[in-house]
């Protein structure tokens, strides 16, 4: 009697082995990009399960997994896909960049776009639309609290007076000194110079406005502060106080004509009189 039993255990144990060999397959392909070139390091898993395994040098891998299960690919830079395991044994995958998975980019002083994270100073990016909603009549003023270290003075000759920028503090005691930074726009030098001489408030002279007052906020893609001489090394000492690179916006293929209007309305009052 017990050889009986021992003999139905026996079979009993081995059908369940024979039952969960063949409810497993084995997987095995090569991750490619759009290229052709093998990627390795992939991540290959098996979806709702720890089950997983990596890519090789050679982009190949092998994995053993359920009937009808879906395997999920990762690679940073490139997008996560997945492949439900049908009939084949042998897959081939290729993965497409993503263009979500890139670090912010930031335009350097060689007007040429880098990582952010890969650089050896300061920089800061300040989008179009930040400027265009402050609603600023001078493009300088618009900038106040989106920079860090950077101070915007401003006259007392209304709307249309002049204001300076300052970045970091001043870099010259010398009479005289603007103490600046230098601006880009579209890789072109340009000078934020002051309009008036004297900007008191009791008795200033004639203000003509600053240099980055005629560029109207809604024509800028982007503004990279670049802070530091190490920033700015292309524009020489002009740039000793740092630069701003300006971005304008360019044409764009879109559907009908794509008119954009926008208006805004101020009034002022007069704080004292003469």
């Amino acid at each position: 009697m017990k050889q009986l039993y021992f003999r139905c255990f026996a079979l009993l144990f081995f059908s369940l082995i024979t039952i969960t060999a063949y409810a497993q397959k084995t997987v095995s392909g090569t991750v490619t990009e759009k290229s052709g070139l093998p990627v390795p390091g992939v991540s290959v898993s098996e979806k709702g399960t720890s089950n997983g395994t990596a890519t090789g040098t050679d982009g190949k891998f092998k994995l053993t997994v359920k009937p009808g299960a879906v395997l999920t690919f990762a690679f940073i830079g490139l997008k996560t896909k997945e492949v439900t395991v049908g009939d084949e044994t042998n897959l081939t995958v290729v993965l497409e960049s993503s263009e979500s998975a890139l670090t912010e980019v930031v335009v350097t002083a060689l007007g040429i776009k880098r990582e952010k994270k890969s650089l050896g100073y300061a920089v800061q990016e300040v989008k179009g639309e930040t400027l265009s909603d402050a609603k600023e009549p001078n493009l300088v003023n618009a900038l106040s609290g989106k920079v860090a270290g950077l101070q915007i003075t401003r006259s007392g000759n209304g709307p249309g007076g002049s204001s300076k920028i300052t970045l970091r503090g001043n870099n010259s005691f010398r009479p005289g000194a603007a103490n600046q930074p230098l601006i880009v726009v579209d890789g072109i030098p340009l000078d934020n110079f002051t309009g008036a001489s004297n900007n008191d408030y009791y008795n200033p002279s004639l203000d003509m406005g600053n240099g980055l007052s005629d560029i109207n906020a809604e024509d800028i893609e982007s503004m990279s502060v670049l802070k530091g001489a190490a920033a700015a090394a292309l524009y020489g000492s002009r740039a000793g106080n740092g630069a701003i690179l300006i971005t304008t916006k360019t044409g764009k293929a879109q559907k009908g004509l794509g008119i954009t209007i926008s208006s805004s309305i101020g009034i002022e009052s007069i704080f004292a009189r003469p």
